[in-house]
């Protein structure tokens, strides 16, 4: 049942050109070289440590895996991350 809302809401953006991550209310990342990344309609941080970050959102976790981070901006469902990132996963689990 719930495919088919998501299947009708993913029409609905399309018809009607409206963002996707927003109906859907699925996570846009945006990253800036590998060193900054923003992720829009998280869940909340769920571990914050020196080498790995790992954020909940509504497909599953997302680890960023790297070095030095540090949060430049927190606020909503909008974080903005700092650091050297190697590695970001998408894992589904959590939700």
């Amino acid at each position: 049942m719930e495919d088919k809302i998501n299947k009708a809401k993913e029409s609905l953006a399309d018809q009607l050109d409206l963002p996707r991550d927003i109906m859907l209310n699925i996570p846009k990342i945006s990253i800036i070289g590998n060193n900054e990344i923003t992720i829009e309609n998280h869940k909340g941080i769920v571990f914050f440590g020196d080498k790995e970050v790992r954020v909940n959102s509504n497909v599953g976790l997302i680890s960023i895996i790297g070095e030095e981070f540090e949060i430049l901006y927190l606020g909503g469902s909008t974080m903005t991350i700092s650091g050297k990132f190697k590695t970001i996963n998408y894992e589904r689990g959590l939700l």
